[in-house]
């Protein structure tokens, strides 16, 4: 076990690097030239001379390789330059902006685990009664609607017809509800479906005969035989949930003008700030390996035939 962490935490700065490569060449082989953006949101006139003092002053006069070993440079130092629209320390505002993120990924996360599951679960322990006709037609109704839409609903309903919640910022617990709905709705319906699809497979299982015939009451062998069995397909998936909420998030957090990384990322694409972006795509990256880091130990906590130690899975 204690193997595969490490393994798993000595490739993270190998993918970084080649995310940080594959992201930089996109940036700089676009459209547009850099310089003339950093001028419009330094709201400098693109004079010729103002063009090739701004080119000079963020390197954009040296060859590409050059430009990239500068930045990686100071990046292994933490340090991923100044926003070209505020002038601040990239890293310092990432590290304002990610708590509200994360904040809202695992609440979205937290819904997905205590509302997906155990209404899969339900569905399948009352197959083709009205609890899985009901959390059927749920699923597909939540998968169908896309998660801003989503949230303008509930911002109508919960804000402007009945105000109960607040429809804007980052002020309390009440103000996380909504958007918490709407980034987790889609995830919500696709783990309750895989649940479901799960707990049905391990149901007709010989095992489980036997369990009954030994007397074990029915929530004995739900307990400690069909859920840590069913648990393992929809755990595999979580990894894949929580690149859908952090990128959910980012639309969410818009609707909502809640205060995180998404709403920070987006409003530097529509500025094309450079260093905003590449410090974004690398932070991400970062969470998003961790996570699965972790869903990948779960998973062989779940399943005592995966020996990690030994390489097999």
């Amino acid at each position: 076990m204690l193997g595969f962490i490490l393994r798993r935490l000595l490739s993270l700065p190998l993918l970084l690097l080649a995310v940080s490569v594959l992201f930089f060449l996109m940036l700089r082989l676009g459209h547009g030239d850099p310089a003339i953006d950093y001028l419009r949101l330094s709201r400098i006139p693109p004079t010729d001379g103002a063009l090739a003092l701004a080119r000079q002053q963020l390197g954009l006069d040296q060859a590409l390789p050059l430009q990239y070993w500068a930045w990686l440079q100071s990046a292994v130092r933490l340090d991923l330059g100044a926003s070209w629209a505020t002038g601040n320390a990239v890293s310092e505002e990432i590290l304002h902006y990610l708590p509200a993120t994360l904040e809202l990924a695992g609440a979205g996360m937290a819904l997905v685990l205590l509302v997906g599951l155990p209404l899969g679960l339900l569905a399948a322990l009352r197959r083709d009664r009205w609890p899985d006709h009901l959390t059927r037609a749920l699923a597909f109704l939540g998968v169908s609607l896309p998660n801003f839409w989503l949230g303008f609903l509930l911002i109508l309903l919960f804000s402007v017809q009945l105000g109960w919640l607040p429809a804007m910022g980052r002020d309390g617990p009440a103000s996380l509800i909504m958007p918490a709905i709407a980034t987790a709705t889609m995830s919500v319906c696709i783990t309750l479906r895989l649940m479901r699809a799960s707990v049905l497979g391990v149901l007709g299982e010989r095992h489980l005969v036997f369990a009954r015939a030994r007397g074990l009451p029915e929530r004995g062998v739900v307990a400690r035989h069909v859920l840590p069995n069913a648990l393992i397909p929809p755990l595999t998936t979580i990894g894949l949930h929580l690149g859908e909420l952090l990128g959910g998030a980012m639309v969410v957090e818009m609707v909502f003008g809640w205060p995180g990384l998404g709403r920070y990322a987006l409003l530097a694409i529509s500025n094309r700030d450079f260093p905003v972006l590449q410090g974004f795509v690398l932070s991400m990256t970062t969470v998003f390996v961790l996570c699965n880091l972790v869903v990948d130990l779960a998973y062989a906590w779940l399943d005592p035939r995966i020996r990690l130690g030994e390489g097999r899975i």
